[in-house]
């Protein structure tokens, strides 16, 4: 037999426990108990749904993403009613980002009386407050999400790796998953509706989906201990000639450092000392005097880790009983912390969408699959700014061109202004203003910046070369926002 959670509740007292136990069969089948999955079995499970939830490892994970939470994220979560996982994890709230540009700084915090605006799953009763995100070690948020399924009377959880889809031998209809406990043992379990939220390495998605993710560089991750962060309770964004650097405190003592290095990179190279040597001799330099020491003592400790950063569009699901989600569906860069911000939201919206009152039955899936078409289009009034923005964002920080450097400068003199120049960006990556053309305005404001910086620079005698530079800057903005806005188009 598959290893079980029990749920609370005596499975003799309840047939549909019994049924989900005994004969492996529920209304919906989630592979995957991380953030998304288990946010979607406790929303469906609240909705009088019958939810099995499968898991290839219940061990608390160890990861270095899916450590911040924006508050667009938090807003959702507490609509779901989860905001109780975040207790008792050490978690550290979150009340904005600084930027370090060299040897310059500024300060990016949420903006007062946010939250609510533009966000329709807003915790209205903190709506005259400054809005917060939290971090925190990730494995103890989604021991803690897991909890919460494992409790609930709808779920039941089991131990057991997904191994492959199971399908009518006459239609396409996806009717279940067939699994491996133990690497031994193969079972089987059936769902009017299976959902896979089973990661960036998802082993469903190729089968389903045309586009599969690319990847350009990777996060490598580094565990701080007693680091001293140039402003509590603020991501650090480090900026400078190289490609940028993440720092957040993720508990009392913890904060987690996260390295961009782009593929190819010469510093990286075996011949120059590898990763090592890169963080050593041209990273560690670069860092502010005050996370030096913490950054020095966790380098020689010696324990790196990495994780891909990926770039995946997101399609329309189609295959009749069967969704993809979460990160298996669409990835962007986690330089804006937006992964979990999106899972959550999606989550809010699905369980509107697939609701008892819009869908009576589950096994009408030509129903469900038109509410998956509106949920492909109706997300993306946050996810298109939230992915946009992650994508934009990098290929200015990570500048690796001169045109990119410039703009570069002109985003960080843009956050210098202050006023609106702060308050918009940081509330469309905050996951609270999801208003698309906002994002829009802000990135063409801050190129039209970066060429007047380009103008300043050159002075009045070579203005003739600043107009075609200019030009060649603005074009370098075209290039960079409009393929992610066309990815956003597609269906």
């Amino acid at each position: 037999m598959p290893l079980i959670l029990d749920s609370s509740l005596d499975a003799d007292t309840d047939l549909r426990e019994q049924r989900r136990r005994v004969h492996h069969e529920a209304d919906v089948v989630i592979i995957g108990a991380g953030v998304l999955g288990c946010a979607l079995a406790v929303a469906l499970g609240n909705q009088g749904r019958s939810v099995i939830l499968l898991e290839k490892s219940l061990k608390e994970p160890d990861r270095i993403v899916g450590e911040l939470l924006q508050p667009g994220g938090y807003s959702a979560l507490t609509k779901l009613g989860l905001r109780h996982t975040l207790d008792d994890i050490d978690a550290i709230p979150v009340t904005g980002y600084t930027v370090l540009y060299y040897d310059e700084a500024v300060q990016i915090p949420y903006p007062a009386n946010a939250a609510g605006k533009s966000s329709p799953v807003a915790n209205k009763s903190q709506s005259s407050a400054s809005p917060e995100g939290r971090s925190f070690h990730h494995g103890r948020f989604i021991s803690q999400l897991r909890r919460a399924a494992t409790v609930h009377p709808n779920i039941t959880v089991f131990e057991t790796e997904a191994t492959a889809l199971i399908s009518s031998s006459y239609s396409k209809q996806i009717l279940g998953v067939e699994t491996l406990t133990r690497k031994i043992q193969k079972d089987f379990y059936f769902g009017a509706l299976t959902v896979a939220c089973d990661g960036y390495a998802s082993k469903f998605r190729k089968s389903y989906h045309h586009i599969q993710p690319k990847v350009k560089s990777r996060f490598w991750g580094l565990e701080l201990i007693d680091a001293q962060l140039p402003t509590p309770q603020h991501g650090t964004v480090c900026l400078g000639d190289n490609a940028p650097v993440l720092l957040y405190q993720i508990g009392t003592h913890e904060t987690r450092a996260l390295v961009d290095i782009p593929d190819g990179l010469e510093s990286a190279s075996t011949a120059n000392g590898g990763v090592k040597g890169h963080l050593e001799k041209v990273v560690l330099p670069s860092l502010p005097q005050c996370v030096q020491p913490s950054f020095a003592a966790a380098l020689e400790k010696g324990s790196l880790r990495s994780m891909p950063n990926s770039l995946l569009p997101a399609t329309t699901n189609r295959a009749p009983g069967f969704a993809i989600l979460g990160d298996a569906l669409n990835m962007r860069h986690p330089l804006t912390g937006g992964g979990m911000t999106v899972a959550l939201n999606d989550v809010v919206l699905i369980a509107e969408l697939l609701s008892p009152k819009n869908v009576p039955d589950l096994e009408d899936t030509k129903l469900v699959l038109r509410q998956f078409r509106a949920f492909h289009w109706r997300r993306k009034n946050l996810t298109s700014i939230i992915n946009i923005l992650a994508q934009a964002l990098y290929s200015l920080f990570a500048a690796n061109d001169w045109q990119l450097r410039y703009l570069q400068s002109g985003c960080f003199r843009y956050f210098q202004r202050g006023g609106d120049c702060i308050d918009g960006p940081v509330s469309l990556l905050a996951g609270i203003i999801r208003q698309p053309l906002v994002l829009i305005y802000h990135f063409f404001s801050v190129a039209l910046l970066s060429i007047w910086v380009l103008i300043q620079q050159n002075g009045i005698f070579l203005f003739p070369l600043s107009l075609i530079q200019g030009l060649l800057v603005f074009w370098k903005a075209c290039m960079v926002i409009f393929p992610y806005i066309f990815n956003e188009l597609r269906s």
